[in-house]
């Protein structure tokens, strides 16, 4: 694997400076003197775009289903089509950037997005609003990878931190807007177009970001790109799909054996992939993904606690919009709004996360460990209230939860590819967001079993029931947090490497 030195080397190749001759390798295309940092605002409209579109159709769900008069697994299709395909395409989308340019994907992927979102908005019917909803995710999957390799390879090695502090906010806030926003939109039935306003809302904004960024953000490219490896993308695309449907779809239907038997065939299909891309590679083409760089301890410990890390956010998010909503009565504004402490913490954490990198790993194990506090205490806070239990009670609890875990990802992006060379970035930040995807899918489905078993057959605004439904499954959050801390000590510090 090309290593990247632990200084500015790699800004150095990533972002020329001034050379005599035209540069060749993965920044040939990259205009002299370009503002890296006004292109990384640019291209994060469209992380957030795509994180956006996750939560703010579950706030969306109920108007959607009595406008078009949804089956209950029509709207399960609605909400976890875009996931499949988002999460299936995201390593196919990273290669094919390093190969045809990560503009250009970016651009065909903001524009399919926009043109899908008005193809969602316009839906007469829930089979039109699926299928929208697919290309949906497959147009994300075009431009979410772009943007961990346009950090990578346009801002100095330097100032990265800075950069994925910036996309850690993006990506906190995303998920908490993404259910205010929701709320806000339905709430206000503009020109009595009820649900629909959730999606027309993406298409003024895709339209300005596709005008800036063909301005304004620089062409890259891999060094050597060559073809795609279709075989590897045919067969990872299988055993994505193996598991992911039934980590997304399991629980609305109640595990039943097909769950498993996809979730075992998955297995033998990675397997699979396994012997392609070793093939591949003995026969010196470029496989989707470099098996060796999974072999290397920091990407791969690092993986580990991405996986484990949105298992987390993601779990969590979930029970607690349950826990407000259906547990205590609130509306999706009002529950959006109980939020506000979270995101205000996650997104100062994040900022703050950036400036704080020549502490290293420190900054990772604090966030660690002020993540499971704030998991302990809205345990204790709930088993104390009981019954008596208000949202605004967990303001504290939440402050602290958001504060942890916006130290704890941001500076962990970072991590991950902190290793990875020019040849690479591209396939590892597709790795990269295919295991935050998993890990997201995974935390759900285990959470979602222990919060329903917990709260059984309880009435909706049983404040008791759902309380203890919700402190049975932070547990499981608590247990990740522990695992994260455990791990944190193995992951190279990059303060100690820059050092």
């Amino acid at each position: 694997m090309t290593q990247t030195q632990p200084s500015g080397a790699t800004g150095q190749q990533s972002v020329p400076a001034r050379p005599k001759a035209p540069p060749a390798g993965p920044q040939s295309g990259a205009a002299e003197g370009a503002a890296p940092w006004r292109a990384l605002t640019i291209v994060l409209v469209g992380a957030f775009m795509a994180i956006l579109d996750t939560f703010i159709v579950l706030v969306a769900a109920p108007a959607i289903q009595a406008d078009l008069h949804s089956s209950a697994a029509d709207i399960q299709l609605i909400l976890a089509g875009y996931q499949l395909t988002y999460a299936i395409a995201l390593i196919t989308g990273a290669r094919l950037g390093d190969r045809y340019g990560r503009k250009r994907l970016f651009l065909i992927g903001m524009t399919l997005f926009t043109l899908s979102s008005v193809g969602c908005a316009l839906a007469p019917d829930s089979g039109s609003l699926i299928g929208a909803r697919l290309v949906q995710g497959l147009s994300a999957a075009a431009m979410f990878p772009q943007v961990f390799a346009m950090i990578q390879v346009l801002i100095p090695a330097e100032k990265r931190p800075k950069a994925f502090g910036a996309l850690g906010a993006v990506i906190g806030m995303s998920t908490i807007i993404g259910q205010l926003l929701g709320g806000v939109l339905i709430s206000a039935d503009l020109f009595g177009s009820s649900w629909r306003p959730v999606f027309w809302v993406n298409v003024p904004v895709g339209l300005v970001t596709l005008l800036l960024a063909g301005l304004f953000v620089p062409e890259t490219r891999a060094p050597e790109a060559r073809r795609l490896d279709l075989p590897g993308a045919v067969v990872l695309t299988v055993a994505l799909f193996l598991l992911v449907v039934p980590l997304v779809e399991g629980r609305s239907y109640g595990w039943p054996l097909w769950t498993w038997l996809s979730l075992a065939g998955s297995v033998l299909a990675f397997a699979a992939f396994g012997a392609v891309e070793r093939r591949v590679d003995a026969a010196g083409g470029a496989p989707l993904v470099q098996l060796r760089l999974l072999r290397e301890r920091p990407f791969a410990v690092g993986m580990t606690l991405v996986v484990l890390a949105y298992a987390g956010i993601n779990s969590f998010f979930l029970i607690l919009s349950l826990t407000l909503q259906d547990g205590l009565g609130m509306d999706a504004l009002g529950a959006g709004l109980v939020y506000t402490p979270l995101a205000v913490a996650f997104f100062a954490a994040s900022l703050t996360a950036g400036r704080l990198a020549r502490f290293g790993r420190r900054v990772l194990q604090l966030g660690g460990l002020i993540g499971g506090l704030g998991f302990i205490g809205t345990i204790v806070l709930v088993v104390n209230a009981g019954s008596s239990l208000t949202a605004w009670e967990l303001a504290p609890t939440l402050i602290l939860v958001g504060a942890g875990n916006g130290l704890l990802v941001t500076p962990l992006l970072n991590a991950v590819l902190a290793n990875v060379g020019p040849k690479e970035v591209g396939m590892a930040s597709g790795v990269l967001s295919t295991g935050q995807q998993i890990g997201g899918a995974v935390g759900v489905a285990i959470v979602g079993v222990l919060y329903y078993s917990a709260l059984g057959g309880a009435a909706h605004n049983d404040t008791g029931a759902y309380g203890h439904a919700l402190t049975t499954a932070v547990v499981f959050n608590v247990v990740l947090a522990a695992l994260i801390s455990a791990l944190l000590p193995v992951l190279p510090d990059t303060a100690a490497r820059r050092t």
